[in-house]
């Protein structure tokens, strides 16, 4: 607030400081005009001086010349000169630009008030709600959600705190979601840690068993093996029960279904990547598709295509990222493919995978969920997506539900 009315005392200072500076030019200007006549006098006086005559048409700001009886016999303004041993009654009439002076100050009057009520309805409506909101954002980075957040009826900040208030209503929704999720896990955990323990222990007994020699009978001896091999699967189901419980966070999405055009998805990619592929030398080709409405949540296959195109850039070799379509059985085929695939063809049947990485990666960074998200989204609403290599090329295909 402090920096808000610094700005407002400069601003009128300096309008005010303009003020007076063209207040000081007018007045110079009129005093200027006024003096004129005093130049055209002393001209005519020359001029009789010089010739005898002269001709009145040639001092706009001279009106009449008198001598002798009438001399001083004037109520208008005049000067006395002498000109050639004579003296001469000089009328002339006084200019004066008092009212344009008047008037411009009004005018400037005017729009110092505008600038001052112009200056309070900032304040008012945007400096004061927004100052009330600036603790607001620390307090949530804190991880204090129950901050409170004042509601605002302005039409510049209404919309703003809705969505904050939306904001950390999500953020605590989110934080429950985890917390119960982490509590589920940790009792699934402590649950199949202490279930491994009954097998773990039976092998452990049965291989000493063996180590020492106990079981004389061949048939004992392939009895106590079996035991040991299926007390193994037991530990295995438990494994892949806590790989499972693991790989649950990154499987919790949502999905709204909804509808949208085929052109307007495209355009809305197109629209994003267009300018940073051309300013990297990459062409963006987008095939011929005949346009049709899409069944699917037009945010999660935005962002499934902003995945696939992420990749191509950066796995491809920069020459080309292309978009083509396709339809079979009620389904948009969407595919983006991009040159200078290196991936090996064995690698196609994990690449789905979480935090699975290819032999292409290199030093690209990167997490290995990219392709993973897009697997998990496209099966949420009810598409598909596969991945081939064709002649160099790195191919992604989604396959997309038709309204």
């Amino acid at each position: 607030m402090k920096a808000y009315r610094k700005l407002c005392i400069i601003v009128i200072a300096v309008f005010l400081i303009s003020a007076a500076m063209l207040d000081l030019i007018l007045i110079k200007q009129n005093d200027s005009e006024q003096g004129l006549y005093r130049v055209e006098a002393h001209r005519l006086a020359d001029e009789i001086e010089r010739t005898g005559s002269y001709d009145l048409s040639d001092y706009p700001e001279l009106t009449g010349v008198y001598t002798g009886d009438d001399l001083y016999k004037s109520e208008e303004h005049y000067v006395i000169i002498d000109a050639g041993g004579k003296l001469y009654r000089v009328e002339y009439r006084i200019r004066s630009n008092t009212g344009i002076i008047v008037a411009v100050n009004c005018v400037l009057l005017v729009m110092l008030v505008l600038i001052c009520l112009l200056l309070w309805y900032a304040r008012r409506n945007i400096i004061l709600p927004f100052g009330r909101l600036g603790d607001v954002p620390k307090e949530l980075a804190k991880g204090n959600l129950a901050v409170p957040i004042p509601e605002e009826k302005s039409r510049f900040f209404g919309k703003f705190t809705w969505g904050v208030n939306l904001l950390r209503e999500k953020i605590e929704d989110d934080r429950q979601k985890e917390l119960s999720m982490q509590r589920d896990k940790k009792l699934l955990l402590l649950s199949l840690s202490h279930d491994i323990k009954t097998p773990l222990s039976a092998i452990k007994l049965n291989a000493k068993a063996l180590a020492r020699g106990l079981y004389k009978d061949e048939e004992k001896r392939r009895s106590t093996a079996e035991s040991i091999n299926s007390r193994a699967d037991e530990i295995e189901h438990f494994v892949s029960e806590i790989t499972k419980a693991a790989s649950e966070d990154f499987m919790n999405f949502e999905t709204t279904m909804g509808e949208i055009f085929l052109s307007q998805m495209i355009e809305k990619i197109v629209a994003r990547y267009a300018v940073q592929l051309s300013a990297c030398g990459t062409e963006l080709k987008v095939n011929k598709y005949g346009d049709c409405i899409l069944s699917c949540d037009p945010d999660r296959l935005g962002e499934c295509l902003q995945n696939l195109i992420e990749n191509a850039i950066k796995y491809g070799d920069g020459r080309l990222i292309e978009l083509s379509f396709d339809s079979m059985d009620g389904c948009e085929l969407i595919t983006v493919s991009n040159t200078g695939c290196t991936l090996e063809e064995k690698e196609l049947t994990q690449v789905f995978e979480s935090f699975h990485r290819g032999t292409n990666a290199g030093k690209v960074q990167g997490n290995g969920l990219g392709l993973f998200i897009c697997k998990r989204l496209m099966s949420l609403m009810g598409g598909e997506v596969f991945a081939k290599i064709e002649d160099g090329k790195f191919l992604i295909t989604l396959v997309v539900r038709l309204a």
